[in-house]
């Protein structure tokens, strides 16, 4: 873990037959090939790393990976959960050092674990979409609504929790709310400021999310935050938290705001779908679907958000099962602040922040990013509604 935050990695990778890796800027690195040609310092970290503990040059052992999992799995709970289920979630703080997230599997007869580096400090949003202006004004919009359901999507690693801990930051730093938040696990430590922020941990403080959703709506919220919406029970739960008058904000794995939707509607059975499609364009405030890509400087990654606002017209396509055309209004929507994936990924080749090929490769329409590169076309450079 020390060596994951002295080389400014976002994760590092314990396996049995290779050595520790780390993943630098969405790229993993072996240490031993970190040592030797990594980029800026962290040739000079790896190495220092490598000659304190002289057994991270070798590849990892099954002995060794074992007593790593043990030591993780201090916590009673986590180990029945990794003996039971062959995976275990759960947070780890060293004092001095930072935070991390880990997740303690079993992979062909042995231990494994992924550790990510969780920062003590919450960002602001004006830092994490500094190269955004338009998206920060929007997601303070979204956070200082009085009621409805506020989606961050992408893929694993792609930063949600990072932008929904700035969200939650804002609020608790401009309004008198109480906001209560259900994770798995807890990754950032939010102090009481103007708002009061009780953090409850799925499997240690409440047995569930939906569980801690029911629970929820008698605690008094104005804001509640899930961790992820995995399953039917959360998404019901969430949907009928934001039509009593709360404010809901949570997650989903998906890579468009119209995939959003159709997964949402699509997890219930067919008979429930149009009354689902009904709730969902009466609660829904808008979707911000986040893809992560290195930056052309090699110094860290820079996020790219679909931006998705609930207006009349997108609550008509959600309630007549039209969800294909919401990518349409997206695109003619940036008065609104509404911005297509492909545009925000353009903007960032077009102000020489990513390489082109970096972002084609997050494109959802190949087609439509290459004409807001001007390639073909008149199509400018984006603006920010």
């Amino acid at each position: 873990m020390i060596l994951a935050v002295r080389c400014g990695a976002s994760d590092l990778h314990l396996t049995v037959g290779v050595p520790p890796v780390l993943r630098l800027h969405g790229r993993l690195w072996k240490l031993t090939e970190l040592a030797a040609s990594g980029p800026g310092n962290t040739r000079r970290e790896a190495a220092a790393v490598m000659s304190l503990w002289p057994e991270t040059k070798e590849p990892l052992t099954s002995t060794l990976a074992k007593q790593i999992a043990s030591e993780l799995l201090k916590n009673g709970r986590h180990l029945e959960q990794f003996e039971k289920k062959g995976n275990a979630d759960l947070a780890r703080s060293v004092p001095g050092l930072s935070r991390f997230r880990v997740n303690v599997y079993r992979q062909r007869g042995n231990h494994a674990a992924v550790c990510r580096v969780l920062s003590s400090r919450i960002p602001p949003l004006d830092e994490l979409f500094s190269h955004a202006p338009g998206a920060v004004a929007v997601m303070r919009r979204f956070a200082e609504l009085p009621r409805g359901l506020v989606l961050v999507t992408g893929p694993t690693g792609s930063g949600k929790s990072t932008t929904l801990a700035a969200v939650m930051d804002h609020i608790n730093r401009t309004f008198e709310k109480h906001v209560i938040t259900l994770e798995d696990p807890v990754e950032y430590m939010h102090r009481h400021n103007r708002s009061v922020i009780n953090q409850r941990e799925v499997g240690e403080d409440v047995e569930s999310f939906a569980e801690g959703l029911r629970a929820a709506l008698r605690e008094d919220p104005d804001v509640i935050l899930v961790g992820e919406m995995r399953d039917l029970e959360t998404i019901a739960t969430a949907i009928t938290a934001a039509e009593t008058g709360h404010l809901v904000f949570s997650t989903l794995h998906t890579n468009t705001a119209a995939e959003t939707v159709e997964r949402i509607i699509d997890v219930f059975p067919p008979h429930q779908q149009q009354q689902v499609r009904v709730q969902l364009s009466g609660v829904l405030q808008g979707v911000l679907s986040q893809q992560l890509l290195p930056r052309k400087d090699g110094k860290g990654r820079v996020c790219a958000v679909e931006i998705l606002v609930a207006t009349h017209a997108v609550r008509a396509l959600v309630r007549e099962g039209k969800t294909h055309q919401i990518p349409s209004v997206i695109q003619t929507g940036a008065s609104e602040g509404m911005v297509p994936l492909d545009k925000a990924l353009a903007d960032l080749v077009l102000t020489g922040l990513v390489d082109r090929e970096a972002a084609s490769e997050k494109a959802a329409d190949p087609k439509l990013f290459a004409r807001y590169l001007g390639e073909g076309s008149n199509c400018g450079r984006m603006q920010w509604g």
